[in-house]
């Protein structure tokens, strides 16, 4: 669902900014756009050098001129470096946003920036060497007297990007009993392996197949057992199981069937690629003997996100959930594969700071864990998918994309 924005000022609306995003920007370029007088989409960059800073205002116009309905934006610049009497802090990345987007067809209604001792507007003439007042920010009242959703979503905010990954601690005896299990299913012993998997399956019935796994995850959100967490990891953990899961989880059962049995192919023909390759640049494109696109051909879309199909996000919530309490409680190493789903389902939602953060757990647990890699180098080209430009459907607020485009694949995310 768009937004109305009623900020009386530029501080009124900086003061918003946070909850259309969800979290406190920082060392980041925000651009929130709009649809008339509705918000339409927020999106952010980490803040770039002067050497990227073409690159991501291009970036940036390439995506604003593929969400429908855009007719105006205003660029946020927040940085580090302080209002010192010098001018207006990263006034050269707004100047250059500005050019591009006007030059685009789009009203820029402003350009504001936000350092650690004050704010502007690069189209302030009268605008203070020192900027405006913080203060004036802290103490807008826009957000209380905005509608109770956007309140609602107020209380909502964390205070970064990558806060958006949110692991909880522990419970020690729930870890230590995932831990039990695990150990058990990789036994070395057969008769102790055997037992730890009768006793999985006679705790989980049905469950233990993984479409029924996900299925039962979705229809009733919650911590989960220490059964289903640690059958969740051992299966996250098998290639072929853990891109079922996450297609599964973001686009419904019948999905995750197609998945599996588009592994089972594989295996009995070397020469069919796995679906999770698609990450690594292969040519999703994979037309029958009819010419029309074949199963694979349509996993792999969805899997790049070259497709208008949105996942069914309270699906993918309830499926997160659970990966959290599981790679919260999971031995070190043994979450690989469960960090991954996480991963590329928080991209399907927009959240690439988010994504990136638990791919900088996985591959710092698993340095040369394979689909790490792969999602590592692909989330490094700052790719959103294509449903995030689609006709956006009925939820809580604006469509928050977080690209978190990097230099370069082997570059870490900013963490803010």
């Amino acid at each position: 669902m768009t937004t109305i924005i009623r900020a009386g000022a530029a501080h009124d609306f900086l003061a918003l900014v946070p909850v259309l995003a969800g979290y406190r920007p920082a060392r980041s370029l925000v651009c929130v756009a709009f649809d008339g007088n509705r918000t339409s989409a927020v999106l952010r960059y980490d803040l770039p050098d002067p050497a990227r800073a073409d690159d991501v205002v291009a970036s940036l116009l390439g995506t604003l001129c593929r969400i429908p309905s855009i007719d105006g934006i205003v660029p946020i610049a927040y940085g580090e470096r302080p209002f010192d009497g010098a001018g207006l802090p990263q006034r050269d990345i707004l100047e250059r946003v500005v050019e591009r987007a006007e030059r685009a067809g789009f009203d820029v209604r402003d350009a504001l920036t936000v350092a650690p001792n004050g704010w502007g507007s690069l189209f302030d003439a009268h605008l203070p060497a020192t900027g405006r007042a913080l203060r004036l920010i802290e103490e807008s009242g826009a957000v209380s007297a905005a509608s109770r959703e956007v309140t609602e979503l107020a209380a909502g905010i964390v205070d970064s990007a990558v806060d958006l990954v949110r692991i909880p601690e522990p419970t020690p005896a729930l870890a230590g009993r995932i831990r039990e299990l695990l150990d058990g299913m990789d036994g070395l012993v057969g008769a102790a392996r055997e037992a730890t998997l009768r006793g999985v399956e006679d705790a989980l019935g049905d469950a233990v197949d993984p479409i029924v796994l996900v299925e039962r995850i979705v229809a009733a959100p919650g911590r989960g057992t220490a059964e289903e967490l640690a059958w969740l990891l051992e299966l996250a953990a098998q290639p072929a199981i853990r891109d079922a899961i996450m297609l599964q989880a973001a686009f419904g059962p019948v999905v995750g069937e197609l998945a599996l049995d588009s592994a089972d192919e594989a295996c009995r023909h070397p020469r069919v690629a796995p679906v999770h390759e698609s990450v690594g640049g292969a040519a999703p494109d994979a037309p029958g003997a009819d010419g029309k696109e074949c199963g694979d051909g349509v996993l792999s879309r969805l899997m790049l996100g070259r497709s208008t199909i949105r996942p069914d996000a309270d699906r993918v919530h309830a499926v997160l959930d659970v990966l959290a309490t599981a790679i919260a409680n999971a031995p070190t190493g043994r979450r690989t594969g469960a960090l991954c789903i996480a991963a590329w389902l928080s991209w399907a939602l927009g959240r690439g700071s988010a994504a990136g953060a638990f791919i900088d757990i996985a591959l710092a647990e698993t340095p040369d864990h394979t689909m790490a890699g792969l999602l590592h180098r692909f989330l490094a080209l700052g790719e959103l998918p294509e449903w995030a430009f689609s006709a956006p459907v009925p939820g809580p607020g604006p469509t928050s994309v977080d690209a978190v485009q990097r230099g370069n694949a082997g570059a870490r995310p900013t963490g803010r």
